[in-house]
């Protein structure tokens, strides 16, 4: 069975005959659905016309109901209806109403009411009619004929449906003295005999149940609903209705109207129904025979078909061996060529093939082991990626401490003498200072631009950061030994932040000898590869197993015990190194130390130093400068808000602040400054935004506006701060960059 499967999924027979098959079979489906469509419609079309042709009889028979109560309006002209009205003689009333009333009028209750609605005889057919509901159902079309207008209204009283009229009765003298209401129940002989009548189901309906019905009741407790839906009244539409339904397995297609009433009752009707079940089953005989016919046509074809296939395709079933044999990875197969024609050419082209195959295999085995080095890459940049904005959030929320740390200790170095005092605030400032060196290198790590570089010696740099950690290097027994190629050419970098690559990578190496052995040594080289400058970095440690070492550049990964390291240090390296143009590797073995390998690019002849920065702060201004000119701080931080004051003030400026944009446009608009401060980034709107707003209302003060901001500069407000020639002081800055920024601001 396995094998007749694998036959039928790989064969050109099957190939041929299922499309083969599949036509036939799709149009034999086209044509039963067109056979089906089209008879259907016509079934459907005559049930829909039967409806429409009942329903134009139901009405013409209630009109007809209608007419003859309305013959009755002139017993309203008979003298002894009148004199009965006026002498208020029921019994009287009544009595003469049954003798005079022709039976042929079909009357089945009677109200003789006064003018002053008073009923004052009731004559009923039936004893069962519920009297006290039809008065109160009549009391609108009592209402109307005493004020002289014939009415006509239709409604359920207790389980009947009447039709009503009712007329006023003028007096001898005018003016109307009563009147007479005549109402005719819709009986259920009347539904039933126009069931019989147009070959179509009727039901009442009033207040959501079935008043009467030709239908079994077992199947009427979809009417309320259906009624509800709204179906076109046959009459007021005048098109053909319908909707179809299925009831107790049958189907019909229904239609509802509704009786015209004076109170506006929507929930008085009527549905009619009209099956085509009939017709159906019909149609379903027809199918059921051509379907017989059409699958044995099928059959037959089917199986000439795949004899003429199968003949033919004898030759192929060698070379589909072959194929098979060689998709298994035997590539030394061939097909035997016994021919000149169409599967001789294939089996010489499948031979062919199968020679390209293999070679193409070799390649591609040599293509995967590239493949997965290179993915290997693309996932590691992809992870450092992800950290970038996250430390990025962080750098700005500490820079805003920061400067109010370093700020505040500068104004209280000022005005505290005492020595030790001074002493602890130069703590504290340097302690801020460092923590600021942090968060620049954070940002370093997380801005996506390239840091500012200028021509730079390698080998001092690695100097400096042996010479910053000899102090741990010797307490530690470790020995650093350095082979420096002297002529070593210059290259463009951001000397601080190559250098704090260096600083991680010997630190790390401190690290791993220190932990795991008495002492140790790290060998350092520096040498020049073509275009490139190669800086290694050989320690004696435990080395990293094969595990670890794709990873040690990840975020957050260390292999140091918990709270001994963050695993942050490696992975900034390799942001560092790979925005300016290079690459670090790392080769290790457990047991016989690590090797960093770090590449940076040569500078070009084009390359010239680039140290001084577009927005330039000049010379501290002198203290009486600020005398008689008021300022506007704009900052959410409330400590760097009193910071900016006290400074200002020191030097004789009125200072002014908002603690955001909205509250700052408002002072802008009572006061006239000379000078506004202003956070670049800020709840509800930034600094750019409020630039804008004072550009337009006071282009003068929108000239002396200074910039500062603890977050990473994007390239769009650069290019605004550059083009608009304005300050931008990075958070945390020092109390002489702030006071010369400003003195640069109001000399401009």
């Amino acid at each position: 069975m396995e094998k007749l499967r694998d036959s039928l999924q790989v064969s050109f027979s099957t190939r041929v005959i299922v499309p083969v098959v599949a036509t036939m079979v799709l149009l034999m489906a086209i044509t039963v659905w067109i056979l089906n469509n089209r008879v259907t419609q016509q079934f459907q079309g005559e049930a829909v016309r039967s409806l429409a042709r009942a329903g134009a009889e139901f009405e013409s028979a209630r009109k007809a109901r209608i007419r003859n109560l309305a013959h009755l309006k002139n017993l309203a002209n008979e003298p002894r209806y009148v004199a009965l009205l006026q002498s208020e003689n029921a019994p009287t009333i009544a009595d003469q109403f049954y003798k005079n009333l022709p039976q042929e009028q079909s009357v089945d209750v009677a109200l003789f009411t006064s003018a002053s609605r008073k009923v004052v005889a009731r004559v009923k057919g039936d004893p069962e009619i519920a009297m006290a509901e039809f008065e109160s159902k009549s009391a609108r079309a009592i209402a109307c004929a005493l004020r002289g207008e014939e009415t006509l209204d239709t409604f359920c009283a207790g389980e009947r449906v009447f039709d009503i009229i009712s007329i006023p009765v003028n007096g001898r003298k005018g003016g109307v003295i009563g009147t007479l209401t005549f109402g005719s129940e819709i009986r259920k002989n009347d539904v039933r005999e126009f069931r019989a009548a147009s070959q179509s189901e009727i039901a009442l309906l009033a207040d959501g149940r079935v008043i009467a019905s030709t239908v079994s009741p077992d199947l009427q407790q979809d009417f309320p609903r259906l009624f509800n839906e709204g179906l076109l009244d046959p009459v007021k539409k005048g098109r053909l209705p319908g909707k179809e339904i299925v009831i107790g397995g049958g189907h019909y297609f229904c239609s509802a109207g509704k009786f015209p009433t004076l109170n506006g009752e929507a929930s008085l009707g009527y549905l009619l129904l009209c099956s085509y079940d009939q017709s159906l089953r019909s149609l379903q005989g027809t199918q059921q025979t051509l379907l017989g016919v059409s699958s044995l046509g099928i059959l037959i074809g089917t199986a000439f078909i795949w004899f003429l296939v199968r003949k033919v395709t004898q030759p192929l079933r060698a070379l589909s061996i072959s194929a098979e044999a060689v998709g298994k990875g035997d590539f030394s197969r061939r097909v035997e060529v016994t021919s000149r024609d169409e599967c001789g050419e294939l089996a010489a082209v499948f031979n062919q093939m199968t020679e390209n195959v293999k070679r193409s295999r070799e390649q591609l085995e040599q293509t995967v082991d590239r493949l997965k080095t290179t993915q290997a890459q693309l996932i590691q940049s992809e992870k450092l990626s992800g950290i970038g904005e996250f430390v990025a959030g962080v750098a700005h929320e500490l820079n805003n401490p920061l400067t109010s740390v370093m700020g505040f200790s500068e104004l209280l170095a000022k005005a505290d003498s005492d020595p030790q005092h001074k002493r602890f605030l130069e703590m504290i400032t340097k302690s801020a200072q460092r923590c600021h060196k942090i968060v620049q290198s954070l940002l370093s790590f997380a801005r996506r631009h390239a840091p500012e570089r200028k021509l730079s010696s390698i080998n001092e740099l690695v100097e400096s950061a042996v010479e910053f950690l000899q102090y741990q290097l010797r307490t530690s027994n470790i020995e650093v030994s350095t082979r420096l190629d002297p002529h070593l050419p210059k290259s463009m970098v951001d000397p601080h932040q190559i250098q704090q690559v260096f600083l991680n990578i010997i630190n790390n190496g401190r690290q791993a000898i220190e932990g795991h052995q008495p002492k140790g040594s790290i060998r350092i080289a520096t040498e020049t590869c073509g275009n490139l400058v190669r800086i290694s970095f050989q320690d004696t440690g435990p080395g990293i197993d094969e595990k670890s070492l794709s990873k040690v550049f990840d975020p957050f990964f260390t292999t140091k015990e918990v709270g001994k390291g963050t695993g942050l240090g490696l992975s900034i390296c390799y942001g560092i190194v790979k925005e300016h143009g290079g690459a670090i590797t790392v080769r290790s073995r457990p047991g016989e130390g690590a090797t960093f390998v770090i590449e940076l690019p040569l500078a070009t002849d084009t390359e010239g130093v680039t140290d001084k920065n577009e927005h330039s702060i000049p010379a501290p201004v002198t203290t009486n400068e600020g005398r008689g000119k008021k300022v506007l701080v704009i900052d959410d931080e409330e400590a760097i808000l009193q910071m900016v004051r006290e400074t200002l003030a020191e030097q004789g400026y009125e200072v002014d602040v908002a603690r955001d944009g909205e509250s700052a446009l408002s002072r802008l608009g009572q006061t006239s400054y000379d000078l506004a401060l202003c956070d670049w980034k800020m709840p509800g709107l930034n600094g750019q935004q409020i630039y804008e707003r004072v550009r337009a209302s006071n282009p003068a003060l929108s000239e002396r506006m200074i910039f500062f901001t603890g977050d990473v500069i994007n390239d769009k407000a650069e290019k605004f701060l550059r083009e608009s020639h304005k300050v931008c002081l990075a958070k945390p800055f020092s109390l002489m960059e702030f006071r010369a920024a400003i003195g640069k601001a109001l000399t401009s």
